[in-house]
């Protein structure tokens, strides 16, 4: 998986790490993985339904040690 670009929302609370993932999914291309690495349980939710509403991808989601990573494909 080639990631174009990683947003750190570490440490912040719902609904930032959403909002910041609309944000920055706009400053890549349709087709590319943007990474997401967030600390918030609600994010995993919050992030999962946004994917399926904004008709972006999320090819991948893991959880290490509190950390939660998700990798969404722009449409």
């Amino acid at each position: 998986m080639n990631i174009e670009k990683t947003l750190d929302a570490k440490g912040l609370a719902c609904p930032m790490p959403v909002v910041r993932t609309k944000k920055t999914i706009d400053e890549i291309e349709s087709g590319q993985i943007l990474e997401v690495v967030a600390t918030d349980a609600g994010s995993k939710s919050d992030i999962t339904a946004w994917t399926k509403s904004s008709g972006h991808e999320l090819v991948d989601m893991k959880e290490e040690d509190g950390v939660f990573y998700f990798y969404i494909k722009k449409a």
